[in-house]
């Protein structure tokens, strides 16, 4: 079996830029449909939605900003912290 250095001996996702293959395409095909309702009625609200999509999913090292996200709110908000302050101090003391 060969052993290739880049990326990931092969076994890495595709990327073209800073999204995954499959959001680019995605994008792209958004892109389309918005400027030509863009250009058709002056309606802006598509064009909005495809950026906002566009920053969310852009991907560095395998995290995209929908993922930083989620986990930041999940730290933050809904999942519970759990900390034993007296333990710590105790040791600390008992020392």
């Amino acid at each position: 079996m060969k052993t290739y250095l880049y990326p990931q001996n092969l076994k890495a996702a595709a990327n073209l830029w800073l999204w995954s293959l499959k959001d680019f395409a995605v994008l792209a095909v958004a892109a389309l449909i918005s400027v030509l309702i863009f250009v058709n009625t002056f309606f802006y609200v598509p064009i909005v939605l495809v950026l906002i999509y566009a920053f969310m999913t852009i991907r560095l090292e395998d995290t995209t900003v929908m993922d930083f996200i989620r986990y930041a709110v999940k730290f933050f908000i809904s999942a519970q912290q759990y900390f034993e302050w007296a333990d710590s101090v105790r040791r600390q003391f008992a020392q």
